[in-house]
């Protein structure tokens, strides 16, 4: 990891203290290793990100790892049903204990010299020895976790931040509903972009590239909603879209009324654990992210026993979501290179709802496989651009992309409290 005191920090800092406000970010910060590095360092291993869902590990010895750039991280089911999460390393040689994705488990065994921990990560036998070692300064060492209604959050640094409990206050009563806790992983795909991290995070910050590249899921939902320029609709579209604001602003107070918190909360700017949380209108058939807007699921989420609720998102550092009556989507984002990321997608349904009965695989997929597979060109042209001679920071959209400027803005706050 790069050190914030080095002279290599000057650049970075230099860099980021000269961004031009309402504009994208200089190209070295998309491009360069060195800023790969210290982005890793800040936000990845500094700042609360989603790794996961509770059903990632939904059993007793059910076990979840999730590679954080170099780190390693072993999100483990104890025999409790709690939750825990540790470095994925040996406290012996630092051999890493289990790959990559799901394993069950009755304890953690260390593959090279068989060093056995607890599921609650207590060092049980350490072969050879000697009766004068003590296994108990050699336990795993935990990681900050925090379950919100079943999403998963770490946190690598020492201290981690300690306004998760507020995005927990915020998030807790809008999610309990879908019941995510017991949800499970119906499908999950994993697709690597060829463009840096925060390229595939504007991407997803903004719907001005909506309509031009996404007919799937721009069904699914009102543009109005995503912002526009009022002096460049015609009368009618203007009219159309002004009478949608009326509609939105009518339903979303209804929505409040009934017990179902829906307005905008967004604490972006001058916060550490950034949120951005909205219910919104569908389009099309008014229900769902489906071809035709029309559930995929008959068994719906949780308690949920509606369809007419809309479209529960929300935008965190490295993730982006969307909960329905009938499933939700989890989109996870983890760096890999400045010019390589992997985009994580987890459709959950009902615990109870079965494949083939209750849902078809490729209806309830359908939109976010393409939608995600014209996001990926997206980025990778973004990326190019960002490496040619002739990119200069570009201007954002006042009316369609405030959103991706509070997001980079929040960026440049992170990396700066960082000592960057």
């Amino acid at each position: 990891m790069l050190d914030a005191s080095a002279p290599l920090a000057s650049s970075i800092s230099d860099l980021l203290r000269l961004r031009t406000p309402n504009h994208t970010l200089p190209a070295p910060l998309y491009t360069g290793q060195a800023a790969f590095d210290a982005d890793m360092q800040a936000i990845f291993h500094g700042e609360w990100i989603c790794v996961g869902v509770s059903g990632d590990a939904p059993e007793e010895g059910d076990v979840y790892v999730v590679d954080v750039g170099r780190t390693s991280v072993a999100i483990v089911r104890d025999d409790d049903m709690g939750l825990r999460a540790f470095h994925n390393v040996c406290r012996h040689r630092g051999a890493r204990l289990l790959p990559a994705g799901r394993s069950t488990v009755g304890k953690l065994v260390c593959p090279y010299h068989q060093w056995t921990y607890e599921l609650t990560g207590e060092l049980i036998d350490a072969p050879h020895m000697g009766s004068a070692f003590d296994r108990a300064t050699h336990n795993l060492k935990p990681v900050h976790l925090r379950a919100i209604e079943g999403l998963l959050f770490i946190c690598l640094a020492d201290a981690a931040p300690a306004d998760i409990e507020e995005i927990a206050a915020i998030l807790g009563p809008r999610l309990a509903p879908y019941g995510l806790a017991d949800a499970k992983v119906a499908h999950e795909t994993e697709l690597v972009e060829l463009g840096n991290w925060k390229l595939t995070m504007e991407n997803n910050r903004e719907c001005y590239h909506c309509a031009g590249n996404h007919p799937e899921l721009s069904a699914t939902f009102v543009s109005a909603d995503f912002g526009y320029d009022p002096q460049a609709l015609s009368a009618e579209d203007l009219a159309a879209a002004e009478a949608h604001n009326a509609r939105f602003c009518a339903t979303t107070e209804a929505w409040e009324a009934e017990g179902w918190p829906s307005r905008m909360v967004d604490r972006t700017r001058g916060f550490a654990t950034m949120l951005r949380t909205q219910r919104l209108i569908m389009g099309s058939g008014g229900e769902s992210q489906t071809p035709d807007g029309k559930i995929a699921c008959t068994k719906l989420m949780g308690s949920m026993d509606r369809l007419d609720l809309g479209d529960t998102h929300a935008w965190m550092s490295n993730m982006w979501s969307h909960f329905m009556a009938d499933h939700g989507l989890l989109f996870l984002v983890f760096p890999l290179s400045p010019d390589r990321t992997l985009v994580r997608t987890k459709w959950l349904v009902n615990r109870d709802a079965r494949e083939g009965l209750d849902y078809q695989l490729d209806r309830l997929t359908a939109v976010w496989i393409a939608t995600n597979a014209q996001d990926a060109h997206l980025v990778a042209l973004a990326h190019q651009g960002a490496l040619d001679a002739g990119y200069v920071p570009g201007p954002y959209s006042t009316f369609t992309e405030t959103t991706l400027d509070d997001y980079i803005t929040w960026y440049v706050e992170r990396m700066q409290a960082h000592g960057w």
